[in-house]
């Protein structure tokens, strides 16, 4: 009822008769001994009782699925189905060898991989769909999860090996302002606004924008057979210098350091696959 504003349409989406949800939502009331639906020209809104009785639903909700789970690891051997979220230059880069150290110990357990941007990620991870996210950790950590530390990643600009910038030392932001570059505005976007903070604040003009694209490695090869510039996880360029012929630029006066994390709800179940995944991460 609360998450459509409507008991005919809650009673369609459980396959009920709107009496029988009627009928329910009055048990409901009396049980609580309060009004917990108001009615509203548009429909149903709930009262402040009955948010405050949707918190505890959605905390016991979560508490039921974890309850799930552990049983039906323990019945299966602790197998198991791990989902797991994460960004695009970790899915693309660093994730696989983790994923496949876990499938080989543990060829029964399986896996789902999400891929987002961490403003989707963390949500995801808050309302149990999700049991680990892969991310960069924010600056002020959630009271809700545990995240551990798993390496600081530093962004670096990066071009072909045939760039006329490849070989030239020292490399200044000014000459960096001159190029056109190939970014991410959706799954990287802090990364890219550091960049563009760093040009302001030496006074000069924004990058100039030449591609757009969420994909790590459709970026890297454009890179790698053009005269854009790339803006990167040192970490990415490094795996995909010695097949993609890109280079990183060490410029003078950029130096931008973010914090990678494993991150999960506190008290939560982590079934074994997951707290072995984490092992392997680390």
């Amino acid at each position: 009822v609360a998450e459509h504003g409507h008991v005919g349409r809650a009673a369609e989406a459980l396959g009920l008769g709107q009496p029988a949800l009627s009928m329910s939502l009055r048990r409901l009331e009396k049980s609580a001994q309060a009004k917990l639906v108001k009615r509203t020209p548009k429909g149903v809104e709930l009262t402040a009782v009955g948010s405050a009785l949707l918190a505890h639903v959605r905390r016991l909700r979560l508490a039921r699925d974890d309850l799930a789970r552990e049983v039906s690891d323990l019945a299966h051997g602790q197998a198991g189905h791990l989902r797991i979220g994460t960004g695009p230059a970790t899915a693309e880069t660093f994730l696989p060898a983790a994923c496949s150290a876990l499938l080989k110990e543990a060829p029964k357990v399986t896996l789902r991989i999400a891929v987002a941007d961490t403003d989707v990620l963390l949500p995801s991870l808050h309302n149990g769909e999700l049991d680990i996210v892969v991310t960069h950790i924010p600056q002020l950590p959630n009271q809700d999860l545990i995240q551990e530390l798993l390496w600081d990643d530093e962004f670096v600009a990066y071009a072909s090996v045939d760039h006329r910038l490849a070989k030239r030392r020292p490399v200044t932001l000014g000459d960096l302002a001159q190029e056109r570059w190939a970014t991410t505005v959706g799954s990287a976007f802090r990364s890219w606004q550091s960049l563009h903070r760093t040009f302001a604040d030496h006074g000069l003009p924004p990058p100039q924008i030449a591609l757009v694209s969420d994909s790590v490695m459709l970026r890297l090869r454009t890179v790698a057979s053009s005269d854009l510039l790339g803006f990167s996880s040192r970490r990415v360029v490094q795996l995909a210098a010695p097949h993609a012929r890109v280079t990183i630029i060490p410029v003078k006066g950029m130096n931008w350091i973010r914090h990678v994390g494993v991150a999960y709800r506190k008290d939560a179940y982590l079934a074994p696959a997951a707290l072995r995944f984490i092992e392997i991460l680390k």
